[in-house]
């Protein structure tokens, strides 16, 4: 079984490599990292008020009890309710949906929208291990929001070159996405380029931080300029531009 927060859509990706496809998200529970340093400011059921990143309704577990248990089966019928007439997208998130690599239900899931010719992104902070050991696994394309110090996790527990590796050598449409700040840039951009000397040439996106608008609009422009002085490639955050971030959108 697989703990699902929520499934939407039809919408549009809002960031990466295919921003503005039309697409549908499965994004499941459970995460290793809690990004305190995101500063998202929230308050649980219990009313503790807390910080973390903009999804921490499927990162903190004080959310689980409106988490569903769902196996493989329940999930494909549950999104052919919301597919349209044509081959849509479907973006696997979180969370870290990474967590469930091992899981029979989990694999089964993405087996099942590949072989029917569906694009499969999962949204990950690749710094769990993982193998490939089937073919159509290799089709996944991985969007790795890998975390920084700006997280404020341990570099250890945060960068994992090995799975880095792996991905970008056995994939062929994955890529690297990372949250930027106006304030912290020229750091963030030295981090960057020390864990690119580690690993196989990949796409680099560059994303400003932000949870709202205004936010987006504080750190856009310095994470443009970054982009462009380093060859990496900008990515807007499109979803919150249009919706503020508003889940199930």
């Amino acid at each position: 079984m697989l703990e699902v927060n929520e499934i939407f859509g039809p919408t549009i990706q809002g960031e990466g490599k295919f921003v503005g496809t039309p697409s549908i998200f499965i994004r499941f529970g459970r995460c290793n990292m809690r990004c305190e340093g995101f500063g998202v400011e929230y308050t649980t059921p219990t009313g503790e008020i807390k910080k973390s990143c903009d999804t921490y309704y499927a990162v903190d577990p004080c959310f689980k009890e409106q988490w569903e248990k769902l196996s493989s089966k329940e999930i494909i019928n549950q999104v052919s309710k919301l597919l349209p007439n044509y081959k849509i997208d479907i973006v696997i998130t979180g969370g870290e949906p990474l967590l469930y690599w091992k899981n029979t239900d989990f694999q089964e899931l993405i087996k099942y929208y590949i072989q029917n010719g569906h694009r499969v992104t999962i949204e990950t902070n690749a710094s769990l291990d993982i193998e490939f050991t089937q073919e159509y696994q290799k089709n996944i394309v991985f969007s790795m929001s890998v975390k920084l110090s700006n997280s404020l996790e341990p570099y250890k527990k945060r960068i994992n070159t090995d799975t880095l590796s792996q991905i970008s050598k056995k994939t062929r449409l994955s890529y690297l996405k990372f949250v930027i700040e106006k304030t912290t840039k020229e750091n963030t951009i030295n981090e960057i380029k020390e864990i690119l000397k580690q690993i196989p040439k990949i796409d680099v996106y560059l994303m400003p931080k932000g949870a709202t608008i205004e936010e987006l609009n504080i750190n856009s422009q310095a994470v443009i300029t970054s982009a462009i002085e380093n060859s990496f490639i900008y990515s807007d955050r499109l979803h919150i531009r249009i919706w503020d971030n508003k889940r199930g959108v």
